[in-house]
């Protein structure tokens, strides 16, 4: 089996909107398409009508995708910054909006005025100096503030502005020391110290590349919903639901969204990171680790056997971190199991449904999520659940991604 890389986030990267902003927990379009466009488990067709569902939305992915068939998609998220950035990136814009913006902001960065302006603004990020030396942020600081007075800020309503802000966004990572060389990001030794021109010339470029791409209209409509996928509430049910829940690896969104959010005024402190990654399923950024210790599981949920060995093994294997890491996993599939069985109320008789998820490994014991997944769709009515592997992940024989795959029948 290969690591088949088309199956990643770096196939997006060059696919118009799919690669406005880099994430690396991010699933490929790829599998969405192959999905929606080609021979799947159960229709042996093309999808061409229904309701898309992706209750994990991510950077809309699944919703785009769906768009781009001309299929309608409602799309659920708990972090408000990819909340923000994936209604903005699933809107359709006005050709003569992008082109004004692009125009104003060009004579904008070009004038008297931006030359003179001596404000700048530095979030409070934790070790920011590990992301960006002091030049570089004098820079970035005064082009934020700048665009902040001109545009205003981050929005939810549909406003051209936005492609300013997420530009800003793909700036500050292209201008950073982040090596996304890894799954999950790590540092350069040394930062890259940017001068204006340099810095306003990547801007353009990042803005010129986005505004070119948001032209091309989406063809279904996408909605967004700000909400905890362990408790789904649809106004309509769905047909389909295509997505890629976080892994139970220890992998944070909230640490490698941090910059995005910081810089764009989605977080303030490291206690609310906290507070964020313990609302969101898989989330074990500061304050989310030592709230595992006091979590409980209900009783009365009846785990799988798999589920139950895989945590005994992990609480046994470490006498420091062997507690933590159980409960952690345990609590990883609790929610899991929330989301199904909370999910069932949206569901259309005959709903087909495909979850993309990797399986972990923990002190050498492996938590085999294809099963325990599968097992958990059995206990609450879902047929014929099963996995198949579609790719390997890493260097470790061991560590596959999964394509799980049911139907819901009333």
């Amino acid at each position: 089996m290969a690591k088949n890389k088309d199956y990643t986030f770096k196939y997006n990267q060059n696919l118009g909107r799919h690669g406005w902003l880099r994430l690396t927990p991010a699933y490929s379009v790829k599998l969405v398409e192959e999905i929606l466009g080609e021979d799947n488990l159960f229709s042996k067709k093309k999808i061409s009508s229904g309701t898309v569902f992706d209750p994990f939305c991510g950077t809309a992915t699944t919703g785009i995708v769906a768009a781009e068939y001309g299929l309608n998609s409602m799309l659920y998220e708990i972090n408000p910054f990819l909340y923000w950035f994936s209604t903005a990136k699933s809107q359709n814009y006005s050709s003569v909006d992008i082109d004004d913006q692009l125009t104003h902001i060009k004579e904008s960065l070009n004038s008297d005025h931006y030359k003179e302006y001596c404000k700048s603004w530095i979030p409070p990020m934790k070790n920011i100096e590990r992301w960006w030396d002091s030049i570089t942020l004098e820079h970035l600081g005064k082009l934020h503030e700048f665009l902040f007075e001109e545009l205003g800020g981050p929005t939810i309503r549909s406003s051209v502005s936005n492609l300013a802000w997420i530009s800003f966004a793909r700036l500050i990572i292209e201008s950073s020391a982040a090596d996304f060389g890894h799954i999950s990001v790590s540092f350069k030794e040394t930062c890259n110290s940017y001068e204006e021109t340099e810095i306003l010339s990547l801007f353009i470029k990042s803005l010129e590349y986005i505004s070119d791409s948001a032209k091309h209209s989406l063809k279904g409509n996408v909605k967004i919903i700000s909400g905890d996928s362990r408790n789904v509430c649809l106004d309509e049910k769905v047909n389909y639901v295509i997505t890629s829940p976080p892994y139970p690896n220890r992998i944070s969104y909230i640490r490698e969204l941090r910059p995005y959010m910081y810089w764009l005024g989605f977080l303030n402190s490291g206690e609310e990171a906290g507070e964020l990654d313990w609302a969101a399923i898989g989330g074990t950024w500061g304050s989310a680790t030592s709230k595992l210790s006091t979590w409980k599981c209900d009783t009365s949920w009846s785990k799988p056997a798999c589920l139950t060995d895989a945590v005994n093994k992990i609480r046994e294997s470490d006498s420091k971190n062997g507690k933590t890491l159980a409960q952690y996993v345990l609590k990883f599939f609790y929610d899991i199991y929330l989301h199904f069985k909370n999910l069932i109320k949206n569901l259309e008789n005959g709903c087909e449904l495909y979850y993309i998820l990797g399986n972990s490994s923990f002190y050498g014991n492996m938590v085999h999520t294809d099963l325990i997944i599968c097992e958990i769709m059995k206990s609450l009515g879902y047929k014929n659940p099963v996995a198949k592997v579609i790719r390997k992940r890493n260097s470790k024989k061991e560590l596959f991604e999964f394509q799980i795959e049911a139907t819901w029948h009333t």
